[in-house]
């Protein structure tokens, strides 16, 4: 397959993406990525001066992309910003489905979460990758904080709710509900986190 060059960059970073998101970062070797994407050596250290670098670009990428998905979600369409919310948290699971063979035909489709994924092993091995996510979930939890203000303002959670408490708490939940359907293997952690959500907003008044 020939690929500008404009276009190999991006190229690189989605066929990565695909094979990261299936076996992990350090799971995945440099030969794997550039087999994938069918470029030579040369290419990759023209873009990326290390595998490390390759993984923050990657998850910055992502998170934009995540970022950019979440304010779709929220955005006010003349509906309550607690049924803006819920659909976050409905869709939430579908960011943990299977994922698609690695042909980097269709680089977003079926695509796992990155955050649930990698959280834990890059904190380990390193700071740079470590901090792109730590700073792009602050961004989430921010987003959600704001749409519970919103909530609070259109009488849809109650007035006395505490906005940024209560999103870091239900963003800690959910990805908390992540971790527990890899392990179980069932939708039955996201149904209970789908519930406990529900109770946490509390009563509306509209």
């Amino acid at each position: 397959m020939l690929i500008d060059q404009s276009g190999a960059k991006h190229h690189i970073l989605d066929c990565g993406e695909r094979l990261v998101a299936s076996k992990g970062f350090v799971g995945v070797g440099l030969a794997e990525i550039l087999s994938v994407a069918g470029v030579p050596k040369g290419s990759f250290y023209h873009y990326f001066n290390s595998k490390e670098r390759f993984g923050e670009e990657l998850l910055a990428r992502y998170m934009e992309r995540y970022l950019g998905q979440l304010d779709a979600l929220l955005q006010s369409d003349g509906t309550p910003a607690r049924a803006r919310l819920m659909r976050y948290w409905s869709y939430w699971n579908v960011t943990q489905c299977g994922i698609a063979g690695a042909d980097c035909a269709e680089p977003q489709a079926g695509a796992k979460c990155l955050i649930v994924k990698l959280s834990a092993e890059v904190a380990d091995i390193s700071e740079t990758m470590r901090l792109t996510l730590r700073d792009g979930t602050d961004r989430v939890v921010q987003r959600l904080a704001q749409c519970l203000q919103e909530a609070r303002v259109d009488g849809s959670v109650p007035c006395a709710l505490v906005a940024d408490a209560t999103a870091l708490t239900l963003y800690e939940l959910w990805l908390g509900a992540s971790l527990l359907a890899k392990l179980r293997r069932d939708g039955s952690p996201f149904e209970h986190a789908l519930r406990s959500t529900e109770l946490l907003l509390g009563p509306s008044s509209i």
